[in-house]
């Protein structure tokens, strides 16, 4: 019985933004560089990240909560459930977060379900001049419902 599935990304990705305060202004000049590319994407993003990059963008952005406030988690859930492609998240590994435990879940997550993650600018710029940006991507995972089945039926 085989003991992964295949999930294909469109060629229409959905895509996060985040960034901790003083690595946004960053983010948002990435977006400008990058706005004919992503402006053929679904964006979405912690709240405050999200609200500015729109603004100073003119890109849609689906805003979450602030990432404090559970945003990071609200993210990660949508990647639980098959809905986000690729996470930008400019993190500032020079201050402390004091949301740091969420922070790592959401990066967790990510990393068990085989979404590209972009913590900064060389890595989201190596993602977003991919080949697979605008085309299908398949990868296996885990069934993890399998998983969770049978390791059900041993306990």
């Amino acid at each position: 019985m085989n003991e992964n599935i295949n999930l294909t990304m469109e060629p229409q990705k959905n895509i996060a933004l985040i960034a901790h305060d003083n690595k946004k202004r960053d983010l948002i000049d990435w977006c400008k560089k990058n706005k004919e590319i992503l402006e053929h994407h679904f964006l979405c993003g912690t709240g405050t990240t999200a609200k500015m990059v729109a603004e100073h963008t003119g890109l849609p952005v689906r805003g979450y909560n602030s990432g404090p406030l559970g945003g990071d988690q609200q993210i990660g859930a949508r990647i639980v459930d098959g809905k986000i492609d690729i996470v930008i998240f400019f993190s500032d590994p020079l201050t402390a977060q004091p949301h740091d435990p969420d922070v790592k879940a959401l990066l967790r997550i990510a990393q068990v379900y085989d979404i590209p993650i972009a913590n900064n600018r060389a890595t989201a710029d190596f993602i977003i001049t991919s080949p697979y940006m605008d085309g299908e991507y398949s990868h296996d995972l885990p069934d993890f419902r399998r998983a969770v089945h049978e390791r059900a039926k041993s306990l």
